[in-house]
């Protein structure tokens, strides 16, 4: 049992970051401003603060002027440099690029643009993904003057499906690291993820006859569809499985004549696992086994079923299937 999630002040605080973020609006593109920048001291701030109080005590009891020049000297800095830092992140404009889909347990990398109207750059700004666990791995850069900088983060999607983009925070502690400028971002977005392949699968099935062809399908020694074979002399370039020569080294051909009799479907039911999700999980990964090889392949599933195909967009295509199905 996780410890934490006994602790009454972990679960306040968890409580009130979720209501919190569910009050922030949902968009791809937001400029900071005074409404949604805020701004905290650090810890070296609070203890600038208390060396200041303690100066301006001294300088009062001992009629100090050198120490009344120090302690409004000092004074001063911290409260300019207090501008400085809320004004570094105010007025930015952060804009998601659309997030690509990723396959289960692998990290889905969100790219952020950061656009900078003003003639000045602004320096140190940092960007993270927003983690319950206060674990943010941040990603740092500078924007230069009127121009712009891409961001690039990650988060890991643990199951399949189409999930929301989480929230994502920016901060700076520019110039003097006394205060911390922050805000925190709700993106629209969201990012498709496939399930994750099998590590080991099985051979591709067999062939199946198609409607008027051959009555049985021979048995698969291989794990290769029946509608490649080796190359021989004279067979024309284009029916060169190009993709496992260049893994392999061995000139594969598409045979036509077995290509015309048998077609390949990948079938869930077929799949082998009782549980919905180690199926779909070799499912992917014969989609991908399938693909590397060139063939034509079909997918069944529980009320769709996709004609045989092959190339990158029939690849998604199926991929997309197994993440919603």
């Amino acid at each position: 049992m996780n410890i934490a999630a006994l602790n009454p002040l972990s679960l306040a605080r968890r409580k009130f970051r979720q209501w919190w973020q569910a009050r922030l609006p949902l968009s791809d593109t937001t400029t900071l401003t005074q409404r949604n920048v805020y701004i905290l001291p650090t810890r070296p701030g609070f203890m600038l603060g208390a060396t200041l109080i303690v100066l301006l005590v001294g300088s009062i009891n001992y009629q100090l002027n050198l120490g009344y020049l120090l302690t409004f000297l000092l004074a001063g800095s911290a409260v300019v440099g207090m501008h400085v830092c809320h004004a570094t992140l105010r007025g930015l404009t952060l804009n998601l690029m659309p997030p690509e889909a990723q396959f289960a347990g692998a990290s889905a990398t969100l790219s952020v643009v950061l656009t900078n109207t003003r003639r000045s750059v602004r320096h140190g700004i940092g960007l993270a993904v927003l983690d319950e666990t206060h674990d943010d791995r941040w990603t740092w850069t500078d924007v230069p003057a009127q121009g712009s900088a891409t961001v690039q983060v990650a988060f890991k999607p643990e199951r399949r499906g189409l999930h929301r983009v989480p929230p994502l925070t920016a901060e700076t502690r520019f110039p003097l690291g006394t205060f911390r400028v922050w805000t925190v971002w709700r993106p629209a977005a969201q990012v498709l993820v496939y399930p994750a392949p099998e590590p080991f699968p099985p051979p591709l099935p067999p062939g199946e006859p198609r409607a008027g062809g051959a009555a049985q399908t021979q048995s698969q020694n291989s794990g290769e569809f029946e509608g490649v074979r080796a190359y021989r002399r004279g067979d024309p370039l284009k029916l060169v499985v190009w993709k496992k020569a260049a893994k392999s080294a061995e000139l594969v051909s598409r045979d036509t004549m077995q290509s015309q009799r048998y077609e390949l479907w990948l079938d869930y039911t077929g799949a082998g696992h009782a549980e919905r999700e180690h199926r779909l999980s070799r499912l992917a990964a014969w989609v991908l086994q399938a693909d590397k090889l060139g063939q034509d392949y079909g997918l069944r599933l529980p009320g769709l079923q996709i004609k045989p195909a092959n190339g990158e967009v029939h690849k998604r295509r199926c991929l997309e299937a197994l993440a919603l199905c």
